[in-house]
């Protein structure tokens, strides 16, 4: 089965490194390009110099803050704003770009340029299958992922540079806007500035564009296919119905945002936004309430925040972005089908149904155990955390601020209540899997740790009933 070359070393056949290729499933290949990306991006903001403006960053912090950018968390434990350069800084922002598109995204965009058509393997790596795009080709979905990405950049930085001009200078302003445009749309919640946005309490616009930012990044590519492909039928006369999928994930996204906007903004108006105007606390309000779509750009001090809002922005946390979308986390579409399927039972009926649409039982059952398994695994991280974190309170009180932490990294939302640069190494390394895990996914993972075995659906054991309630 080996040979052994010219220079003496062990090499796998031509065939056999094929063989091993194609027994490569594709939630591996997905799960390992994270992991060599973030590998790659720990390695660069360590070894290459001029990256920091002091000492270089250590190994754990490099890799933490690696694993941040591709996981479009927005967890920092250094500064990018004062301890990372430009260098710094622009290496960060590459990584956050490749891990809000998905590097198999990008895998998938080369092919397609070269016009090569993808192969049912390689269609099975991207964020789309036929089911969910009818209407396109997996090339096609991939050459509109990256269109609609750069578009609402760009018009994102446009913005950004016209209202930090006055204030940035012409120079000045260009750097902050396309690295606030980049990061606020892949949810990733970085800022070159120390205070991240809680300078611009008083400035709506910056707040609303970066909000608007947001939203767009985390609604997910095929509800923007869709809701473009409504525009051109309306511009044909001819109708177009939204799929299921999505007339799911914009409900449900607007209910969560105008939902956390009132409470949010309710429950902070005489604590931090005490000082501010009326309409600067509404505004203020909406970013509190849409920053938890993962995002993790702050306008307030979450460490002074109520109690009682701290509690509403974890478990608007929890729910995260929607399916497809820069946004890592459970998705609204999970919280969506449990509500659903919970409200089903309850008025009798069999099946899971919505809007005239009867949804598979086998995709509620997965939307139950992934929210099993996400607070299975939030719940393991928040003692991790309280157990190596007690050091940061003389009386070891950190429950609340490692909850915030952990539920923050696992959902891939990026707040903090400022303990994130204090953390130990155990604390560091625990946020880490917390956040990778968030990213690529519980399923994802468990897809590609999973062994097949010979024969395991030829058979099914006896049933037997067990008493619940």
């Amino acid at each position: 089965m080996f040979r052994q070359s010219a220079k003496t070393r062990w090499e796998l056949p031509q065939g056999s490194r094929l063989a091993i290729w194609q027994k490569i499933t594709p939630p591996q290949m997905f799960v390992a390009s994270f992991a060599l990306l973030i590998a790659a991006g720990g390695a660069a903001l360590k070894l290459i110099p001029g990256n920091a403006t002091n000492a270089p960053l250590g190994w754990v912090d490099a890799v933490f803050m690696s694993t941040s950018a591709v996981c479009v968390t927005g967890l920092a434990v250094v500064d990018p704003g004062t301890v990372l350069t430009f260098q710094g800084q622009a290496v960060l922002l590459i990584l956050v770009q490749f891990g809000g598109l998905g590097i198999l995204t990008f895998t998938s965009l080369i092919i397609a340029a070269l016009g090569k058509r993808l192969s049912l393997r390689e269609e099975s790596l991207c964020i789309y299958t036929p089911d969910t795009a009818l209407h396109l080709t997996a090339g096609q979905v991939t050459m509109n992922i990256v269109r609609y990405t750069l578009i609402f950049e760009a018009v994102g930085a446009l913005l950004l540079y016209a209202f930090w001009v006055p204030t940035q200078g012409w120079q000045g302003a260009l750097w902050p806007a396309v690295f606030h445009s980049i990061s606020a749309f892949c949810n990733a919640g970085f800022s070159t500035f120390s205070d991240n946005l809680m300078g611009f309490q008083q400035s709506p616009m910056i707040l609303i564009t970066v909000s608007g930012l947001i939203v767009l990044g985390g609604l997910g590519f095929l509800t923007h296919e869709e809701l473009l492909q409504i525009v051109k039928s309306r511009r044909a006369k001819r109708a177009y119905r939204l799929s299921l999928q999505s007339r799911i994930v914009i409900v449900t996204t607007a209910v969560l945002i105008v939902g956390g906007w009132i409470v949010l903004t309710v429950l902070e108006w005489d604590r931090t936004l005490n000082e501010l105007p009326v309409h600067h606390k509404i505004v203020n309000g909406l970013m509190m309430s849409v920053t938890t779509r993962t995002a993790g750009f702050n306008s307030i001090d979450y460490g002074k925040a109520a109690e009682s809002s701290n509690l509403v922005t974890m478990l608007l946390m929890a729910v995260g972005g929607s399916p497809g979308s820069t946004a890592g986390g459970i998705k609204t579409t999970t919280l969506a089908l449990m509500i659903i399927m919970a409200w089903s039972k309850l008025r009798g009926q069999q099946t899971t149904s919505i809007w005239y649409r009867s949804i598979p039982e086998e995709t509620s059952s997965r939307a139950v155990g992934l929210f099993t398994i996400a607070s299975a695994v939030s719940l393991l991280g928040i003692l991790l955390l309280t157990m190596s974190e007690g050091h940061l309170k003389p009386d070891g009180s950190v429950l609340t601020e490692c909850m915030f932490e952990a539920i923050s990294a696992f959902n891939t939302v990026g707040l903090s209540m400022g303990i994130t640069p204090k953390l130990s190494v155990v604390g560091k390394w625990t946020t880490i899997l917390l956040m990778f895990f968030g990213r690529v996914g519980l399923l994802t993972l468990a897809a590609a740790l999973t062994v097949p075995r010979a024969g395991a659906k030829d058979f099914r054991y006896a049933y037997e009933d067990v008493v619940v309630g």
